[in-house]
């Protein structure tokens, strides 16, 4: 059975993740209010943002960034693409 929570990215009721996709108070808090939907929009937002930036996730600095985006993505303002990004085409 799906777990329904009310997400805050949909604005809506929706299937909620079936576990803290993080670690921490910050994990908790997606756990707790954002959807699975908007969970698979994070991965596309965080893998554009892996790669626009070339970033190295096992680097501390890198992760503290992916987190500080996150963070915004969900709880915040929402996160940027970086200026210099052109989505493909299809």
């Amino acid at each position: 059975m799906s777990r329904k929570i009310k997400c805050v990215m949909l604005g809506e009721d929706a299937e909620g993740l079936d576990y803290a996709p993080y670690p921490g108070d910050l994990g908790q808090r997606i756990y707790d209010k954002v959807s699975k939907l908007a969970w698979q929009r994070w991965l596309a937002h965080q893998t554009m943002l892996i790669n626009e930036y070339r970033l190295t996730p096992m680097e501390p600095e890198a992760r503290k960034y992916l987190e500080t985006e996150m963070e915004k993505f969900f709880f915040g303002e929402g996160s940027s693409a970086p200026k210099e990004f052109v989505p493909p085409t299809p």
